[in-house]
C-alpha cells in the first residue's frame, strides 16, 4: 500500500447525536482530516451529527454532490456525473491519505448500507489502509422509535428502495414477512400504492426523521399527500412467533 494516513469510514448513527458510537466519537476527536459529502447549499445532516467532536485545528474537507433529485436516477447522466463525482471526491481523499494525515470520512447511518461511502471504499482499497466503523442504521432506529418490534422468530425481513418498478416492488411485498422500505421521496405514491395492492396498509407504519427533530410517526393510512422527503421510510412489521 502507498502513503501511511488511514482511512476511516465512520458511520456516524440515524441522527441523533447519542446514537454515535463511542469508536466514532473518539476517531473523530483524532483525526486530522474530516472529509463529508453534502447537498449544494447545505452542510449535510452527517456533519451536524459529528461536529462536535472535532478539535479546533482538524480540516474540513466538504464533498459537494455535483447533482441529486435533479437527474433522474435511470438516466445515464446521472451515472456518468456521479461516477466523476467519486472519481475526484477519491482522489482528494488520497491526496490527504499519500501526505501521510489520517481522513475520516463520515457516514449517516452504516457506512456499508445504502452509503456513498461504498463508492470511495471501491476506489481506495488495497491502495490505502482502511478501516470501517459501524454505526445504527436508519431503519432500526425508527423501527425503535416507533416502538415497533419488526421481526419475531423465523420472519424474512426485507430491506426494498422505493426506486424499485412497482411490479417488482409488488412482487417483493408480497412474499415478505416484514418490510422497511426507504428512498422514498417522489416515489412515495407509487409505494403506498404497491402496499394497498398487497393488502399491507393497515400494518404499516410511516417514519420521518426518525430519531432526528421533527420527527413523525403515524400509521400509513393516516398519512397525507403523496411525496414523502428523504429521511423517511415505511415499516411493516412481521406477524412471526411472538411467544
Amino acid at each position: 500500500m502507498t502513503g501511511t494516513g488511514k482511512l476511516f469510514g465512520v458511520g456516524v448513527g440515524p441522527g441523533d447525536p447519542d446514537l454515535m458510537t463511542l469508536k466514532a466519537a473518539r476517531i473523530l476527536s483524532r483525526a486530522p482530516v474530516v472529509a463529508y459529502f453534502h447537498k449544494r447549499g447545505r452542510a449535510g445532516h452527517a456533519l451536524a451529527i459529528a461536529h462536535a467532536h472535532f478539535r479546533p485545528e482538524t480540516l474540513e474537507m466538504p464533498l459537494e454532490y455535483p447533482l441529486t433529485t435533479e437527474v433522474p436516477f435511470q438516466d445515464d447522466a446521472y451515472t456518468s456525473a456521479l461516477t466523476g463525482f467519486y472519481d475526484l471526491s477519491s482522489h482528494r481523499i488520497a491526496e490527504a491519505l499519500t501526505a501521510g494525515r489520517d481522513v475520516a470520512l463520515l457516514c449517516e447511518g452504516d457506512p456499508f448500507f445504502y452509503g456513498s461511502f461504498m463508492h470511495i471504499y471501491h476506489r481506495l482499497s488495497g491502495r490505502h489502509p482502511i478501516e470501517v466503523v459501524p454505526g445504527i442504521t436508519g431503519m432500526s432506529a425508527c423501527w425503535t422509535r416507533a416502538g415497533t418490534p419488526i421481526t419475531y422468530g423465523d420472519d424474512v425481513l426485507q430491506v426494498l428502495p422505493g426506486t424499485l418498478s412497482h411490479e417488482v416492488l409488488l412482487a417483493r411485498m408480497r412474499v415478505a414477512d416484514a418490510l422497511v422500505i426507504m428512498k422514498l421521496g417522489r416515489n412515495f405514491a407509487k409505494v403506498r400504492a404497491a402496499l394497498a395492492e398487497a393488502g399491507l396498509t393497515e400494518r404499516a407504519i410511516y417514519v420521518e426523521r426518525g430519531s432526528m427533530p421533527g420527527e413523525v410517526i403515524l400509521p400509513l393510512k393516516d398519512k397525507t399527500g403523496d411525496t414523502a422527503p428523504y429521511f423517511a421510510m415505511i415499516l411493516v412489521p412481521g406477524r412471526g412467533r411472538c411467544l
